[in-house]
């Protein structure tokens, strides 16, 4: 049977070349992913940098505490305090210690990152002064020489807490992996009165020991980098990353087994006649399934290995695009090894690459088995409806399936719509069941898309519509990858856009302020910006600080996040849907907690802060809220604790205004107040597209990916499925030539067969999608209120149109080819 598959192989070359194709660029990426994931797993020793040069460092923090767990940004409770009182003795009383404080400090122009440390820690991580003396007064300050400031200048710095002037003392010789602010020792703590790691310079036994007990460790060598912001930089790198690769993967996966089991079939449906010579001649229905199988294995491997070959490659241009996106950390990358994390993503790709192609033939070699010897007799080649038991059972369980999951997550879990992990496959499920049933649409979709022609076409109408009609398997499996084509971009993209729009709605919602202040060049608002926006004549602002609070639930630390509010101004700019009390009730020992948390009004809170302070607070008033959008608004006595939880800033401020304000006026002074220090004024819908830049650009690069790459698959599997479909149709050819046609007339036909199998899908494909965007319009209305779906008419369009040209390339390349030769044939033969 290997030798009988070979020489199908090779007689039947471009029958298989789509599905190779396939293969190898399916292996590839799933090869190049899984040595990305698998160099993510396994991360190079990344080297110390801000204490490259310390030998020991005491960093508080929870041991158990996995970040993966918790929001990007969210520090444990022994973190935000940071290095208490007790253990800063403890450890200062074995030997000398230098406190690091890490906080926000940005000169006016320079890079949002910029960040404070006192002068005394500089020398751990390499910094020398290359001008001027260190700093020694209150307002003296050294820089590093790519700020540009040069000793004696005096220069404006921005910190959570106010925006002051300092005199340049010194110049220190960039490091590279940070832009750094130094303050004397005095001036940091005064800032920033969190410690957030201790240089420890005395016997690293009697330091462990010190610290022993603690909510803290010891780090040296290269667990020093622990230490360093990088790491956080880092990790939100890698979860971007990570959360994108499996989307892409398993999508595309599902796709490509897909087309390799269609292709399978279509080519086992077309060599029914040839499989029946074979049982006539005495094959056994078994040895009918190895020869099937047989061409399969070899597909697989030669595809599969093929793409194993092209995947460090795909690696390397994955990393670029990824890196090029902001989403991968630029030193990401992946080594050519005889190392596990190489070889092993390596062989699971090829494994995965010939199951895949075994896994499709397997339901093509069963039917190839039931072929009758008698068949081989038929001259007919009106073929069935196409639909047989199992084709029956599996595209009416999916067509259940996917209504069930679409009106369950419309229903039951709307929110899954925000979760693209976890959506964005749902969507699969109803398209891949209208690909299943196709067949049976055939007949209904092929009379009304040519009624319209039936007479001004003529017999080429007929022929059209006759052809489609008593060939409908074959119509069905060339419909199928314009199905999938324009239904899972369509079904991705429009989800894409509509859950953009609704976010945006959402966020609409929230507030009734028409203006609202927003960093410009720096990573929030100080609190001297919102209190110089406060002092304008009849304009009353809100300006939330991100903290976290913690509460206990059965013995483990549950953190949330919080903002610091004033009450007046919380009731009169945001929109709050009150379940349950009353915002009149918030004051300084009042909180206002969401729905979600299911805790009522009037009740007591115990709650812990950032600070590591416990605060008593009774419960004002209860709102609707989303998951993901859950805060408790705390007092404005809470406001020092968003240092400890983060960095202290606000990251908007919302504006209202007095009754009888002159609003032009007012928002003038407001600019003119915010002028020069980071911040700038804008309206609620520049606010709206500013607030939802970064998830925007998250999402579509997630999910048009997954569409690019869906897109390119069933391309190809358009141009394979029609190239088999002509390349078997030569007896078609001569029997229009025998009849009388024109070559002209004969490609008319074949063309406008092609055109009316790429509507027959692209119908199919918008019934499919009407399922996946109504349940999304349900869900999304449920989670937002009224959101219009948005539908990317243009890309669509220019999909369908690509997907078209395609298929008429397909078609006609190879009919014209085949007149060509039968034409030269006859001419022979008459010589």
């Amino acid at each position: 049977m290997i030798r009988v598959a070979l020489q199908t192989l090779r007689m039947r070359w471009v029958s298989f070349l789509g599905t190779i194709i396939a293969l190898v660029l399916g292996v590839a990426q799933v090869a190049a992913m899984g040595l990305l994931l698998a160099a993510m797993v396994d991360l190079p020793d990344r080297p110390a940098e801000r204490f490259a040069r310390a030998p020991a460092v005491v960093l508080p923090g929870d041991p158990d505490w996995d970040p993966a767990r918790h929001d990007l940004g969210v520090r444990s409770l022994p973190a935000a305090k940071g290095v208490s009182p007790e253990l800063l003795a403890r450890v200062s009383a074995v030997g000398p210690v230098v406190a690091d404080r890490d906080f926000y400090a940005q000169m006016a122009g320079g890079p949002a990152d910029q960040v404070g440390h006192p002068w005394p820690v500089a020398e751990f991580g390499g910094y020398r002064l290359t001008a001027g003396r260190a700093p020694a007064g209150g307002r003296e300050i050294v820089v590093t020489g790519g700020s540009g400031a040069r000793p004696g200048a005096r220069v404006t710095v921005l910190t959570a807490g106010e925006v002051a002037t300092y005199t340049v003392t010194g110049v220190a010789e960039a490091s590279g992996y940070e832009d750094a602010v130094f303050f004397t020792d005095e001036e940091a703590a005064r800032l920033s009165p969190r410690i957030n790691a201790l240089v420890a310079l005395g016997p690293l036994p009697a330091v462990r020991a010190a610290v022993t007990g603690s909510d803290a460790s010891v780090l040296t060598g290269r667990d020093r980098h622990r230490a360093d912001a990088s790491a956080a930089r880092d990790r939100e790198s890698f979860d971007d990353t990570v959360t994108l690769l499996p989307v892409m993967a398993s999508v595309a996966g599902s796709t490509a087994i897909f087309v390799v089991a269609s292709t399978f079939a279509f080519a086992a449906t077309q060599r029914r006649r040839e499989v029946a010579l074979l049982r006539a001649v005495g094959t056994t229905p078994r040895q009918v399934h190895r020869m099937i199988l047989s061409e399969a294995a070899l597909v697989g491997t030669a595809g599969s290995l093929a793409g194993v070959l092209l995947g460090p490659a795909g690696t390397g241009l994955l990393v670029r695009w990824l890196v090029s996106l902001d989403i991968a950390p630029p030193w990401l990358g992946v080594t050519p090894s005889l190392a596990p994390a190489v070889v092993l993503p390596l062989v699971a790709a090829f494994l995965i690459g010939v199951f895949v192609a075994l896994g499709g033939a397997l339901a093509a070699a069963w039917r190839a088995g039931r072929v009758r010897p008698v068949e081989a007799l038929r001259e007919s080649l009106v073929d069935d409806t196409g639909m047989t038991p199992g084709r029956w059972l599996l595209g009416a369980a999916g067509l259940l399936t996917g209504v069930g999951l679409v009106a369950w997550i419309a229903v039951g879990s709307p929110g899954t719509v925000l979760v693209p992990n976890s959506y964005v496959p749902t969507l699969l499920t109803p398209v891949l069941a209208a690909a299943l049933l196709a067949p049976v649409a055939v007949g209904p979709l092929t009379r009304v898309l040519m009624w319209p022609f039936n007479r001004s076409l003529g017999a080429t109408a007929v022929l059209v519509r006759a052809s489609a009609l008593t060939a409908r398997r074959r119509t069905a499996a060339t419909a199928a990858p314009v199905l999938l084509t324009v239904g899972l971009a369509l079904s991705v993209l429009g989800a894409t856009d509509t859950v953009n729009e609704a976010r945006d709605q959402g966020l609409r919602n929230q507030t009734s302020a028409e203006y609202a202040i927003l960093p410009e060049g720096t990573p929030g608002l100080s609190q001297a910006i919102v209190a110089k926006v406060a002092a304008v004549p009849g304009v009353q602002v809100v300006a939330p600080i991100m903290t976290t609070v913690f509460t206990e639930d059965d013995g483990r630390l549950d953190e949330n996040d919080g903002m610091v509010v004033d009450p007046v101004a919380l009731a009169a700019v945001y929109r709050l849907q009150i379940t349950g009390g009353s915002l009149a009730g918030f004051n300084d020992g009042a909180v206002v907690v969401p729905d979600v948390w299911k805790i009522d009004s009037g009740e007591r809170m115990e709650i812990l802060m950032a600070d590591g302070t416990t605060a008593n607070l009774e419960v004002a008033a209860v709102y609707h809220a989303l998951r993901g959008q859950d805060v408790a608004f705390l007092p404005p006595r809470f406001a020092g604790t968003g240092r400890y939880a983060r960095d202290g800033l606000s990251r908007r401020a919302y504006l209202a205004f007095a009754p009888g304000t002159d609003r032009d006026a007012a928002v003038a002074a407001v600019r003119a107040a915010v002028g020069g220090v980071g911040a700038r004024v804008v309206t609620s819908a520049e606010l709206v597209a500013s607030e939802s830049a970064w998830a925007r650009h998250l999402i579509a690069v997630r999910q048009k990916s997954v569409a690019g790459i869906v897109v390119l698959f069933c391309f190809i599997a358009i141009v394979n499925t029609l190239l088999m479909a002509t390349a078997d149709r030569r007896r078609d050819l001569m029997v229009l030539r025998l009849a009388g046609a024109t070559r002209r007339q004969v490609l008319t036909v074949f063309a406008a067969e092609s055109v009316l199998v790429v509507g027959i899908g692209v119908l199919l494909a918008l019934a499919a999608s009407t399922i996946n965007l109504g349940g999304l319009w349900v869900a999304l209305t449920r989670l937002f209120g009224a959101t219009p779906v948005v539908v990317p008419y243009g890309t669509i369009l220019g999909i369908t149109v690509i997907a078209t040209i395609l298929a008429l390339t397909a078609t006609l390349l190879p009919a014209g080819a085949a007149l060509r030769r039968n034409a030269s044939r006859s001419t022979s033969t008459r010589e």
